[in-house]
């Protein structure tokens, strides 16, 4: 197997393994995204000390998992340990002699401890343990590198990333692992063996977005429709319950980051405000909330940015996870018995246009390099106008500090996008009023994002820019 893409993470490993100080790497990311996978082809599976928590054990088994990985890289006592502090001491025992596996290059003690909080089962003392591993040896030790990963995010944001404590300021590097590109994904496909356009490939984007392990699930016999149809609308397909068992493995009590999820999927496009999101779900204003929206950012699930040209505080949430939303609107309420005839209405067409909005809102690093602007600051909002008539709506307005604005037009289309004179006239009403609503001195260039390009004609000089489908497979 090979590692695809992944190449700011790939490097972040290799600055780990060259320095000269003892280095704590935290890796996070939703389930399914490649966590583990990464981390083990990336050291070709050989590691001074690897072990992994178990989902669901009590204290005497994870301790006794974890005595078997002990025994497997070396150590030589036969009782499983008492408590996590015997664990970690027979760790530091076993990392300390003679012969325990280094790295060939950088001589590293490499330990990879895998879904790390289900080993912190309730009084097990098991955070005090690594913390004192940590703290009184780990860190002095210039040739150690310590990485741990998991799934539960809320567990590795507030007491790993947040902590006031013990570990504060004690981790390294962290890594936080997002869904692959269109780019990643057409070379995850391609390596097995999937034939897919690269409009079949944005299809498959808006059902699966780039979760690597969601698509190495489809079978190449298969059409990519009869995969969503098997996939996802069979009675025992795999992801008939994807939805609800990925929110609990991320966390503790999902029932919150659930609600909030629902609300934003139910909202209109451009997200949600904080005070919206408490008039639409039953959770209160306080640090619950600051926390569940955080730890859906940080998942990848939403998406904050300010509300632009507004001078008020706050941010808007907006729900970016095309799996999610495709569960949501298809999967969940049952509504869909057949995919496949789906397919065939006219609200298929409908979907496709918003859901490659989403796709786009995946990619501005993308539209960026497609632009020519990757190296220029920029900030994405989406804005809604508040005193025009008509009014306007965009979905995704790039602002860049080298004087210009892009207002940017998604659109999905099996051929090419054609411009007529009743969208002239909506697309010049929306320059028109971001113009006289938002006074910032700046130059507006209409921006067309469309699947398969455009059709010239006597409308079509609109635009400035033209993003295609194909370079949103460029890197950004």
């Amino acid at each position: 197997m090979k590692i695809i893409g992944r190449e700011r993470e790939r490097d972040i490993l290799r600055t780990c393994l060259g320095s000269d100080r003892p280095e704590f790497v935290v890796v996070l990311g939703r389930r399914r995204v490649g966590k583990t996978y990464l981390i083990k082809e990336f050291f070709n599976g050989q590691f001074s000390f690897y072990a992994t928590g178990m989902s669901d054990g009590k204290t005497s088994s994870q301790l006794k998992a974890f005595h078997t990985s002990l025994k497997e890289y070396g150590c030589k006592d036969r009782a499983k340990p008492g408590d996590w502090f015997e664990a970690f001491q027979r760790l530091k025992k076993l990392l300390m002699e003679e012969d325990v596996y280094r790295d060939p290059v950088s001589n590293k003690r490499v330990v990879f401890i895998d879904e790390l909080p289900w080993m912190d089962t309730p009084r097990s003392d098991f955070k005090s343990a690594l913390e004192f591993f940590w703290n009184s040896w780990g860190s002095t030790q210039e040739d150690l590198l310590l990485i741990v990963c998991g799934s539960a995010t809320f567990w590795i944001i507030n007491h790993l990333l947040k902590d006031r404590k013990g570990f504060h300021n004690r981790i390294t590097r962290r890594i936080r692992l997002a869904p692959f590109s269109l780019c990643e994904c057409e070379q995850l496909l391609e390596n097995n063996g999937v034939i897919m356009t690269r409009q079949q490939i944005i299809e498959s984007y808006m059902v699966f977005g780039g979760i690597p392990y969601y698509l190495n699930l489809l079978d190449v016999r298969l059409s990519l429709y009869q995969n969503v149809e098997q996939l996802c609308f069979r009675p025992y397909g795999e992801f008939r319950d994807e939805y609800t068992e990925l929110f609990h493995s991320l966390f503790k009590k999902p029932e919150k980051h659930l609600e909030v999820i629902k609300a934003l999927c139910k909202s209109k496009k451009r997200g949600l405000t904080r005070n919206e999101i408490i008039e639409n779900t039953s959770l209160v204003s306080g640090a619950a909330l600051t926390n569940v929206l955080e730890e859906l950012e940080q998942c990848g699930f939403i998406r904050s940015y300010a509300n632009y040209a507004v001078n008020t505080r706050g941010h808007l949430f907006q729900l970016i996870d095309p799996f999610v939303i495709f569960s949501i609107k298809f999967m969940q309420d049952k509504k869909i018995k057949s995919w496949n005839e789906y397919i065939h209405s006219s609200a298929y067409n409908s979907w496709r246009g918003n859901a490659f909005e989403i796709v786009c809102l995946n990619h501005i690093s993308e539209i960026k390099a497609a632009l020519g602007i990757a190296g220029v600051e920029t900030s994405e909002y989406a804005w809604k106008s508040r005193n025009s008539d008509p009014g306007a709506q965009i979905d995704l307005l790039i602002d860049r500090n080298d004087g210009i604005i892009n207002l940017c037009e998604m659109k999905y289309t099996d051929g090419y996008y054609e411009v007529n004179k009743s969208e002239n006239e909506k697309l010049l009403n929306r320059l028109s009023v971001l113009k006289k609503e938002v006074n910032q001195g700046k130059a507006i260039h209409l921006t067309l994002i469309s699947a398969n390009g455009l059709k010239r004609n006597m409308y079509s000089s609109v635009f400035q820019s033209i993003i295609t489908g194909d370079e949103l497979f460029k890197r950004g």
